[in-house]
């Protein structure tokens, strides 16, 4: 490993939590923290399975087409699940992890609660081996990477996400945290494609994308693709490693956030989007620091 790391302690914000709706420690701005891009980590906050439930947890659940099983909570609508008869079970326990996770955020970030939407929930069940050798460098998420959606433009909205790793075996969850986002921005700026308005035009029309890709979108994704191209940064660049044990869970700002999964397998993950003008400081967006240096709008 190079000596070129961020400080964990600067990456990564332990929070006391043990139920997911414990009230915070007012000594801890968490809305402040996330906003610069650290990592809320709950060493002790575990998301209990039923027996019936622990029985889930195996890759022949997960149609062999997708990589993970989704459940969008306001929809109820769950794609994914290879085995009919295990259908209603799986659909309860997102359920209830969603749940779960809008306790965390009035507890944890109350600021957020009313601004967060479209939340989609995933049962993550493959080993991060496994799929790392069936999946392209671009898919490959062993290598650091911002998150952007190839296909659903969202104009700087805010990613959130919310993790548990829900191991029966106790094994870690590995990651790598990599540097701020602002100096993640000037290393790569000047290294992406130049944005075509006609380009994202044509994407929209034949069905690339569900809606028209913005300028912020067209950057993000780039940064996201050369970055994981960049096998030199993968080694060498300023990064953390950082474990995850069963029975934790954790959140970042995956926008924001350079970060990629080494190691693991079972993982619960909720996503959320939230608003820019809901931030508590907006000039830490990926939006606004990519327009500062720019010196222009970008949707």
């Amino acid at each position: 490993m190079p000596e070129t790391r961020t400080n964990q302690e600067a990456a990564v914000i332990t929070l006391p939590h043990q139920d997911w709706s414990d009230v915070p420690l007012a000594s801890i701005d968490a809305v402040a923290a996330l906003e610069q891009g650290k990592v809320l980590f709950f060493p002790h906050l575990a998301f209990n399975l039923s027996e019936a439930e622990k029985k889930l947890l195996t890759p022949e659940l997960v149609d062999p087409k997708r990589k993970n099983i989704s459940y969008q909570p306001e929809q109820q609508k769950l794609t994914g699940v290879a085995l009919a008869d295990k259908y209603e079970m799986v659909q309860k326990l997102l359920a209830r992890h969603h749940q779960a996770c809008q306790a965390l955020i009035i507890s944890v970030l109350p600021e957020y609660r009313h601004a967060l939407h479209m939340p989609t929930n995933s049962l993550r069940l493959h080993p991060i081996s496994a799929w790392k050798a069936s999946t392209s460098w671009r898919k490959d998420d062993t290598r650091l990477h911002v998150d952007a959606f190839p296909s659903r433009p969202n104009y700087g909205e805010r990613i959130l996400r919310i993790f548990t790793n829900i191991n029966p075996h106790g094994e870690n969850r590995l990651w790598r945290v990599g540097e701020p986002f602002p100096e993640l921005a000037q290393r790569f700026l000047p290294r992406l494609k130049p944005y075509s308005p006609f380009i994202s035009w044509l994407q929209d029309k034949i069905g690339i994308t569900k809606t028209h890709r913005s300028h912020y979108d067209h950057l993000m994704l780039q940064m996201h693709d050369v970055m994981k191209a960049d096998l030199e940064y993968q080694k060498n660049g300023p990064q953390q490693a950082v474990e995850f044990p069963p029975g934790s869970s954790w959140i970042c700002f995956s926008d924001q956030t350079p970060h990629a999964a080494m190691a693991g397998q079972f993982m619960l993950e909720q996503t959320f989007l939230l608003p820019v003008n809901a931030m508590k400081t907006p000039q830490n967006a990926p939006l606004k620091v990519l327009e500062t240096l720019l010196h222009k709008p970008l949707v």
